[in-house]
Order: C-alpha cells, then sequence, then structure tokens
C-alpha cells in the first residue's frame, strides 16, 4: 500500500472485495490522497480480515505521512447529504484514538462479499492506527449503500480540510506543542 496526501484523488485499487473497493476510491477522491492497494485475503472465510488489515495500514501510513504535523489545521469535518442521507464525520488529527459511531442500521446486511459492519471495523482501525479521533453520525437516511458511500466521502473531505496546511501558521496545532 502506497498514500500520498499531496495527491489528485487517483486510487489504484486490486481487491476481492468490489464493495470495499468502491469505498475507498470515494475516501479517495474527496481526500484529494493517492493510494494504490493490492488486498488479497482469506475470502473463504469472509472479508473481515482484509478490511481490518487495510485499516491498520492505512492508519499507519497516514500517521507517519503527517510526521511532526507542524502547519495542518488538524481538525476537519464535513456535513455530506447524499439523497435521502444526512452524515457528518469530524476528525482531530491529534495523535490520540477515539472513535465514535453512531449509524443506525449502517451494520446491517452485505453488499456482494462485504458485510455491512465492516465499515465501522475499518474506521475504527483507521483511527486507532492513524491515532486520531473519529466521530461519524449518520442523522438519518434509508438507502444502506447511500449511508455507507455518505460515510466515506465525508470522512474523505473531513481528512483533507484536517491534513491541509494552514499558511497563517507553520507551528505545530497545539499548546503543548505535539500532537
Amino acid at each position: 500500500m502506497k498514500l500520498l496526501l499531496d495527491g489528485s484523488g487517483h486510487a489504484s485499487l486490486e481487491t476481492d472485495i468490489p464493495f470495499f473497493t468502491h469505498m475507498l476510491d470515494h475516501l479517495c477522491r474527496h481526500s484529494m490522497f493517492d493510494l494504490e492497494l493490492k488486498l488479497h485475503g482469506d475470502l473463504s472465510i469472509d472479508a473481515h480480515h482484509s478490511v481490518e488489515d487495510a485499516g491498520i495500514v492505512l492508519g499507519n501510513l497516514l500517521h507517519e505521512s503527517l510526521g511532526d504535523k507542524k502547519g495542518i489545521n488538524r481538525y476537519g469535518h464535513c456535513i455530506l447529504p447524499m439523497d435521502e442521507t444526512l452524515t457528518t464525520v469530524a476528525v482531530d488529527l491529534s495523535g490520540r484514538y477515539h472513535f465514535s459511531f453512531q449509524a443506525p442500521g449502517a451494520g446491517e446486511g452485505k453488499f456482494g462479499v462485504y458485510d455491512a459492519e465492516l465499515t465501522k471495523e475499518f474506521l475504527s482501525k483507521l483511527a486507532m492506527h492513524g491515532k486520531f479521533n473519529l466521530h461519524v453520525l449518520v442523522h438519518y437516511g434509508d438507502n444502506r449503500h447511500h449511508i455507507h458511500e455518505s460515510i466515506f466521502k465525508a470522512l474523505g473531505r473531513a481528512l483533507r480540510m484536517a491534513v491541509a496546511i494552514d499558511s497563517s501558521n507553520p507551528s505545530i496545532p497545539s499548546t503543548k506543542g505535539v500532537l
């Protein structure tokens, strides 16, 4: 896996999990991150380990790519409408893990080999290994596909905001001097 934060939103994704590929593509397009990913796992069992591992590795890459975090905004958020769905995602690239996920019904059912509950698993591992706060709130929505898509799109936009350079403040965005 390779990650470029100052990218163009290009995703080169090779997975055996089409719905997850679709969601990662949205994440890249809306974050403007470039991502190369080859993911092949034990799908004869299920997609859980593959999706979880992708969250772990992507989180680690994100954390490493940010370095000392000098000059970044640190915080990002997005309220994203998608048809009948409204989702809010907020992030704090604080160096501390916290994960909150309120998305009623989002964990039910499957999209091909992708269990819907894997979105929560992926996001939890991404935030844990990326060492950031991630809050996901789906206010309402009926279509499960739209709910998941809105989460990944809003996350991309929130991360795009958080990693952006604040030219008015080139220091580390913390009174402690470290993140």
